[in-house]
Order: C-alpha cells, then structure tokens, then sequence
C-alpha cells in the first residue's frame, strides 16, 4: 500500500509544478497590503464645526511628523494652520510632538481646535451657533435636603 501513496503524492507534485500555467502567479497577491504599509489613514475634523463628519487623509509613514499632520489636516480642511491652537486624539488626548504622531494609528479620529479670538470669516465658517442659557436653576437652591 506504501507505494501507491507514493505514486500519488509524486504525481501531485509534478501537476502542481507542471500542470499550472506558468503566467499565472504562484501565491495570491494583495495589492492592497503593499500601499497601506507606506501611508498612514486617519479622520480628521473641526471641532464644534457645522459640518461634524470626519475626512480621511494620508501621512507617507516615513514623514510622520506633527507639522506634517497640521499641514496635511488644513490643507485638506481649508483653514490656515495658523487657526490651529490644539490637536487631539480623540475622546481626550492631545497631541503635542513627533512622538505623538508617530504612535498613531490607522483610522483613529483626531480633532483640530481652532483659536477662539480669530478672524471672524473663521468663526462665522466654523463655529455652530450657540446659545448661552443661565444654568441656575432657582428651584433646586430652594430645595432642602
């Protein structure tokens, strides 16, 4: 019985190598693995923005830098990065340095906040409306516990 196995593992070996066609590649590719290894996905937005949906942009991972984040956000936001005070990673980090940036990863959510005291194109553009309400609430003081 050993040497019909035999005959048959030899046989499947010479289909695999002679039975392919030899245009075909050998092992699956995936083209996608090769371009997401070199760029850096991440959604970014405004903060207390109308428009509240993120954008995805691309960082080459061999120019991670904070700058190279500002420049790439704005560019791709329409602000100047001067209007930039803050970048946090969301829900509470900020981002401060190269190190920070070079940390990231794909997809995570990162939020620019704007200087308050700005041109007021800016403000007007970007910020949501808001109305102020007193928050005391006269009955709660008069309540004894």
């Amino acid at each position: 019985m050993k040497e019909p196995e035999q005959g048959i593992r030899e046989t499947m070996a010479g289909q695999s190598q002679h039975g392919m066609n030899p245009h075909l590649p050998t092992e699956p590719h995936n083209s996608t693995t090769d371009s997401a290894g070199l760029e850096l996905v991440l959604k970014v937005r405004i903060q207390d923005s109308r428009e509240n949906d993120f954008i995805e942009i691309e960082l080459p991972r061999q120019e991670l830098s904070y700058h190279n984040l500002l420049q790439v956000s704005c560019s791709q936001l329409g602000i100047p990065p001067e209007q930039v005070e803050k970048m946090r990673k969301l829900p509470n980090t900020l981002l401060r340095k190269d190190k920070d940036i070079q940390r990231l990863q794909d997809f995570q959510e990162i939020e620019l906040l704007l200087v308050k005291s700005g041109n007021p194109d800016w403000t007007q553009h970007t910020a949501l409306p808001r109305t102020e309400t007193p928050c005391y609430n006269s009955n709660a003081a008069k309540m004894t516990y």
